[in-house]
């Protein structure tokens, strides 16, 4: 699925959406570098949205797939993560759906507990709002077979939480797709689309940068830690 159209239809129907080449080389390859002193022998880190480079690539993230109409115009960057795989941090991810956003509660519930990350408030929000979120995974490496592509199952994110022995199965009833893709490209996916990744079978660097954009107001009492336009 190539054209505006049919990418769109298709981040519908499967959840998900590569967009090749949304991004020019050069000025990445500028911003990876920007963000080693981030890292410090850490696999990636969840606050990049301090990172003012961070920031305007969001910025222009978002023109772009709104005017693909794949984001919503009105939609706020709320957070930016960079994942760093490698030869020296290489890990796995299992099957699992991103079911927490960086957000407080104005009056707590045990049925949105609150958990810091990295000195930052985390809740699990009811089903209705991670449907209203789209996470953006900017690719800043090639990020071939071996280097431990995301893997999804497409169509997950039209059921719901689902618990492990259900996500299991529809693991094995749909089956998986593996995302590879180029530096500068683009997946596009919904929180609740079952993913996962294996470690890198080669020596090889796979940075992403993760941008999530949502309304800019959340139902449940839920507010945004932080937001950019």
């Amino acid at each position: 699925m190539t054209s505006a159209t049919g990418q769109v239809a298709w981040l519908d129907e499967a959840g998900y959406a590569l967009v090749p080449a949304l991004l020019r080389v050069e000025p990445l390859h500028e911003i990876a570098q920007s963000l080693e002193p981030w890292l410090r022998q850490a696999v990636g880190s969840r606050n990049l949205l301090a990172h003012p480079q961070c920031r305007a690539l969001g910025a222009q993230v978002k023109a772009q797939l709104a005017g693909m109409g794949l984001l919503a115009s009105s939609s706020v960057l709320v957070q930016c993560t960079l994942f760093d795989k490698n030869a020296e941090r290489n890990w796995l991810v299992p099957l699992h759906q991103d079911a927490s956003i960086p957000a407080s509660v104005t009056m707590p519930t045990a049925q949105m507990p609150v958990v810091m990350k990295e000195g930052e408030p985390y809740v699990q929000p009811p089903v209705d709002v991670l449907e209203s979120l789209l996470a953006v995974r900017v690719h800043l490496d090639d990020c071939g077979a071996d280097a431990g592509p995301l893997r999804v199952v497409p169509g997950s994110h039209r059921f719901g939480r689902l618990g492990e022995p259900e996500a299991l199965a529809m693991r094995a009833e749909r089956g998986e797709t593996t995302c590879m893709a180029a530096i500068g490209d683009a997946l596009v996916m919904r929180p609740l689309l079952l993913h996962a990744s294996s470690r890198a079978r080669a020596p090889v660097r796979r940075r992403v940068l993760h941008f999530l954009f949502g309304p800019e107001r959340l139902p449940h009492g839920l507010v945004w830690n932080s937001t950019e336009p």
